[in-house]
């Protein structure tokens, strides 16, 4: 049931490390949120994990298969991981139903009317069936986010991968999102979200991972973590979040 063992991964830039030995096991249907301060390597983690960015050292093992090491699999990967950003990352000059469509046409070739079909769908997923016709200008933050999460799921990834998908949003804006990513839970769907919406974390993950300069200083269920954590930099980050709820 391990969708995705990572052992070793490390992640330099020039002479600073900033992920020193990752290791880390998926099982299928698992949520994980990751939390840790600014700087503690959470969003290279996720980069690293759809190669966005290459590791340095390690290894990363999706399926049972070893990915990354040939350039030429990457994009069989990102297909297989799909990614959610902070900042939505749309083609501000296609629509909401172009931005979905792109990857359907130019990665996975379908012809136009299926990829048509597809985006539509996932459009409808994420209660933006009215929107198909929209530009990004013209979007909310919340809206684009939405956008930004149907075209990963036109996809069909194994494994999604949400890096901070509300901090770019009005606070207004937040919930939205984080209606459709409860659904996807709800769906069984396999996720790793770094996010800082802690009262989110604790009621749909199933398991919380703390970062600490470039290492998994803790994790465990969402009680043990969030509610009764071991270590005291667990719990000093805790106690500069005290908005969130349980």
């Amino acid at each position: 049931m391990t969708i995705l063992r990572v052992r070793g991964l490390i992640k330099r830039y020039g002479a600073v490390e900033v992920l020193h030995g990752i290791d880390l096991d998926v099982e299928r249907g698992e949520r994980i949120a990751i939390l840790g301060a600014s700087g503690s390597g959470k969003s290279t983690l996720l980069r690293c994990l759809n190669f966005m960015e290459m590791p340095s050292a390690g290894e990363v093992v999706l399926d049972g298969e070893v990915v990354g090491r040939r350039e030429r699999d990457l994009i069989a990967v990102r297909q297989r991981v799909g990614m959610v950003f902070q900042q939505f990352n749309l083609f501000p000059h296609m629509t909401a139903l172009g931005n979905v469509m792109e990857g359907l046409v130019t990665v996975r070739r379908q012809n136009k009317a299926e990829a048509q079909a597809r985006a539509a769908k996932e459009l409808a997923r994420v209660g933006l069936a009215d929107k198909a016709q929209t530009y990004p200008a013209h979007l909310s933050g919340g809206q684009k986010q939405r956008v930004a999460i149907a075209r990963a799921l036109a996809m069909d990834p194994e494994l999604l991968l949400f890096d901070e998908p509300t901090s770019a949003l009005d606070p207004e804006l937040v919930g939205e999102v984080l209606n459709v990513i409860r659904s996807l839970a709800d769906e069984g769907r396999t996720m790793l979200l770094v996010t800082h919406e802690l009262g989110f974390a604790y009621h749909v993950a199933t398991r919380v991972i703390f970062l600490a300069d470039g290492l998994v200083h803790e994790q465990g269920t969402p009680d043990e973590v969030l509610k009764n954590p071991r270590k005291e930099r667990t719990r000093a980050f805790l106690a500069s979040h005290r908005q969130f709820s349980f």
